[in-house]
């Protein structure tokens, strides 16, 4: 059932509806007739429970409603006050919805001494081979064993193909692939790049990391296809030498005639 569909459902009660007088009153009691504005409305909550809305004049929280809970027992006639709260309006300044932390962190914002735990169910990890005792019977299981298991020694947990995909399409998109200008205005590709330092693994298919000091991205990860003007192959020309051999001395010449 819908909230629509709720609300159709409770039966008007014109005993708390019109209860106006008596949701004033106990609203000036509690906060002061100061900080009590127009009425706005009454709406059912429940069978024999109601709320009146008041627009709260506290500049502290303009946009926000006084909402005072009135309620019956069935089979009465008497009115009670059950609560007086403050309820952010369609204007009201609320605080953002909360984010957990693991959702609002992002890169870069890891600072000296900062802790960032790994959830145990991190979905870019997967369990690693982590003790050479376990090497025993590796040999046997290769032809079982998908390409690219990782033994991970030492390692609890190693990277999932998932997490490995991830970190494969953020380094591709980012500002060492071929993406950007520097790659666009290179006249040669990474993977023809005597600088260009080899990776193993799945990875190494793709990326390598930089080794040339005054390049665009010395010791950091590169895709293949990046580029940038400090290639090996970029070389200097030599200085043109003249067809004819060097030219004369003509203050020797002039000397000697």
């Amino acid at each position: 059932m819908t909230d629509i569909e709720t609300q159709a459902a409770i039966v008007d009660d014109p005993l708390l509806l019109d209860a106006q007088d008596l949701t004033r009153d106990a609203l000036i009691e509690e906060v002061g007739i100061e900080y009590v504005g127009e009425f706005v409305s009454a709406i059912m909550d429940a069978d024999h429970i109601a709320t009146h809305l008041y627009t709260c004049l506290n500049p502290a929280y303009i946009g926000w409603n006084w909402a005072v809970l009135v309620v019956r027992a069935a089979g009465t006639d008497v009115v009670t006050v059950n609560d007086v709260v403050l309820m952010p309006g369609e204007q009201a300044l609320v605080a953002p919805a909360w984010v957990p932390w693991s959702e609002r962190v992002q890169a870069g914002d890891l600072g000296v001494g900062d802790i960032l735990p790994t959830p145990a169910d991190d979905q870019r990890l997967i369990a690693g081979l982590t003790g050479e005792d376990e090497l025993e019977g590796v040999a046997s299981l290769a032809p079982l064993t998908p390409g690219q298991w990782e033994l991970g020694l030492g390692r609890a947990r190693v990277l999932s193909p998932l997490g490995r995909e991830a970190a494969a399409h953020r380094w591709h998109l980012g500002e060492t692939g071929p993406q950007t200008a520097m790659a666009r205005n290179a006249a040669h590709e990474c993977s023809t790049c005597g600088f260009l330092v080899t990776v193993g693994g799945v990875v190494g298919q793709a990326f390598g990391i930089c080794a040339n000091e005054l390049g665009a991205a010395d010791g950091r990860i590169v895709s293949l296809d990046f580029g940038c003007g400090a290639h090996s192959e970029v070389l200097v020309e030599p200085p043109l030498e003249s067809a004819e051999g060097s030219l004369p001395d003509e203050a020797g010449d002039l000397g000697h005639s």
